[in-house]
């Protein structure tokens, strides 16, 4: 039988020399394998493991549940989240409203690139919004994780190098395993319908979206926030306001210093 795949997250209650010697061999004498541990919080420690059957993971929190010296805070089939805790040694931000936004700042954009690279290698249709001010590095961000994630990307429209605006696509360009690439304000502010037209086309391709900007996207178009399966949100610093009007004098600079690609 194949081995199944599970997080097991806990909280040291009292940290004595040998503990995660203990909780090794408890695993190991469950014939449960562990594929990576690291800490994810302070004072908490994340594991992937693999075990042959739901009751070796019932046999496991049972025992686990008797220690004094740990408390279990999850024991599940990992999510993306859980992954990227392991991975990276801490959770990322998630908004406590709205569970679908994520929030990273700049000094995290390793961690950044790699889950949008794990969302854009996930098969289907999937709508992802980008949140930020100018230069923090929401464009380069959505390229880099392409990279990772072995997709061509396609900008739809966008302001990384100079203004593009497109109307068309090639044919090998219509392509589920392509990535798009729209910038909400650029489309909003310069886009003629037949840019619309494959704005549209692009939307009901079983691929993935990326809109910079979702918000002035969605107060242009027939698409609603709820159409977003993501909304990621990058800031120079935790504290900074992400400020559309700023954002938009920002594009108005772009367009009339270094003119724009219209094809």
């Amino acid at each position: 039988m194949e081995k199944k795949e599970w997080y097991l997250e806990y909280e040291i209650v009292i940290n004595r020399p040998g503990l995660l010697g203990d909780i090794s061999s408890l695993l190991g004498m469950l014939s449960i394998n562990i594929v990576t541990i690291n800490g994810v919080d302070e004072g908490r420690r994340g594991l992937l493991i693999l075990a042959k059957d739901d009751d070796q993971i019932e046999r496991l929190e049972s025992i686990l549940n008797t220690m004094d010296t740990i408390r279990v805070i999850k024991i599940r089939e990992p999510k993306l989240r859980d992954r990227m805790a392991v991975r990276h040694g801490r959770y990322i931000q998630r908004d406590a409203d709205d569970k679908k936004t994520f929030r990273f700042v700049r000094d995290e954009l390793g961690l950044l690139v790699d889950f949008m690279a794990e969302l854009f290698k996930q098969d289907g249709h999937k709508l992802i919004g980008i949140r930020g001010m100018p230069r923090v590095g929401k464009t380069e961000s959505v390229v880099a994780s392409s990279v990772c994630a072995n997709k061509r990307w396609l900008f739809v429209s966008s302001t990384l190098l100079k203004q593009t605006i497109r109307n068309q696509l090639i044919e090998d360009e219509y392509n589920s395993e392509n990535l798009f690439i729209i910038d909400g304000i650029v489309s909003t502010r310069r886009a003629n319908e037949k840019h619309w037209q494959l704005v549209r086309e692009i939307m009901r391709l079983p691929a993935v979206k990326v809109v910079e900007h979702p918000d002035i996207f969605v107060q242009n178009t027939e698409y609603t926030m709820d159409d977003f399966d993501y909304i990621i949100e990058l800031r120079n610093n935790p504290d900074e306001e992400i400020v559309y009007d700023m954002v938009q004098k920002n594009h108005m600079f772009t367009d009339s210093d270094f003119g724009g690609f219209d094809f």
